[in-house]
């Protein structure tokens, strides 16, 4: 090398360009490791709060019995004959938005199952473009029998009048109500017969303004056909006595007519402290219902049921579709078809199901205070459903007992 190249290379400008560079490099570097230590730090935080769950998927613990087998459907022909059925009226269509979103974001965009709304009324060309907009399956809208929401002929009017004004000054929950009284005994006995049900097995009852708290991460009818359920639900409470005075005398003497409708393995003793003696008013919630048609279609729900709408209950005092529905299933399923969805998270005003076991929560990524939950609540039946059938009971139960 020539003094010429010498000098060249150790000019101080040059020497000062050599030490910017490695400057920054040095510079670059530093932020780069730091980066990497942040990125580090962080999904250790992250992975180290899971860390003790590792391993404890409760789809795959012996504890619980939701099978991740059952998967999204590959095709349309993997899906079960099954859709969501809305009783609802078309002035309601804006408190339904929510809860279609609720249902469609936890559940059913990976699934793409029929939708169904039913009502005594015309639906509006608003309801349908905004519900269809809405349900990426297909959308159905079915308009009640004027016969099915109104007075059976058997019925004494001017009584039913006269029972609603006692109920007003009594101040019993929906008791002055004439059209709850029709919205019951239609749940009770006749969505299911309605045509827009024909091609389906099973159904899930959504109503406005619920919520679902949690991803469910599997096809749910699936998970009843599998496992030979026929009805599920998320929360179990005591009725108001004073609305169903005497429907449960009516079912004993609808048994006593009937003996062979009673299942061998029933669940009597859920919903009944002195073995069938009286009623201890439990029964599941039914504005969230999931279940097996069939069920409500064969031969011991419909006499059951019109057993009691003659007796006219339905008017003379107040029978809700959900003890109706309780009472049914309990005695007439074997008690291994019922199923409670405690991994779902659920609210319905003003009760919330919320799963307390924190490997639930976490992994299905739900919305709720576990503090909140109303299963282990005094007001719920749901310490005795899991005791009458030897269930055990998830982690941290204890905690939430009031």
């Amino acid at each position: 090398m020539g003094k010429k190249d010498m000098a060249v290379k150790d000019h101080p400008k040059n020497v000062s360009s050599k030490k910017n560079f490695t400057i920054r490099l040095v510079g670059i570097a530093a932020v780069v490791m730091f980066t990497l230590m942040m990125l580090y730090q962080k999904k250790d935080r992250v992975t180290g709060y899971y860390s003790s769950y590792k391993g404890k998927s409760y789809m795959d613990s012996g504890d619980y019995i939701y099978p991740s087998r059952v998967q999204y459907p590959r095709n349309e022909n993997d899906k079960e004959k099954a859709a969501f059925v809305t009783l609802v009226r078309d002035r309601d269509l804006y408190n339904l938005v929510d809860a279609i979103k609720h249902v469609e974001d936890r559940f059913n965009k990976n699934y793409n199952y029929d939708w169904v709304f039913l009502s005594e009324t015309e639906f509006s060309q608003e309801f349908i473009d905004v519900t269809t907009a809405l349900v990426t399956g297909k959308t159905k809208y079915g308009l009640i029998p004027e016969a099915e929401w109104t007075y059976p002929e058997w019925i004494d009017q001017k009584r039913c009048a006269e029972v609603r004004e006692e109920m007003r000054k009594k101040e019993i929950i929906f008791g002055d109500m004439e059209s709850y009284r029709f919205m019951c005994r239609y749940e009770s006995g006749f969505f299911y017969r309605h045509e827009t049900m024909d091609e389906y097995d099973w159904y899930w009852r959504v109503e406005p303004d619920i919520k679902l708290h949690c991803d469910i991460n599997y096809d749910i009818f699936k998970f009843m056909r599998e496992n030979n359920k026929k009805y599920g639900f998320t929360i179990s409470i005591h009725e108001y006595e004073a609305t169903i005075a005497t429907l449960w005398n009516t079912t004993k003497k609808f048994m006593e007519l009937y003996p062979e409708y009673l299942h061998e393995n029933n669940m009597l003793d859920f919903i009944s402290d002195d073995d069938g003696g009286s009623y201890n008013n439990c029964h599941f919630w039914s504005n969230f219902e999931i279940g097996a048609l069939d069920f409500w279609r064969g031969e011991a729900y419909s006499k059951y049921f019109d057993f009691l709408d003659q007796a006219g209950g339905f008017f003379y005092e107040r029978w809700g579709d959900a003890p109706v529905h309780s009472i049914a299933a309990a005695l007439f399923l074997d008690r291994d078809e019922i199923h409670h969805f405690n991994d779902l998270g659920y609210f319905h005003n003003p009760f919330h199901s919320c799963p307390v076991d924190d490997v639930v929560r976490f992994e299905n990524k739900c919305a709720c205070d576990p503090n909140l939950d109303f299963t282990w609540k005094d007001f719920s039946c749901g310490v005795l459903f899991y005791t009458v059938n030897n269930l055990k009971k998830p982690d941290g139960w204890l905690e939430h007992v009031s």
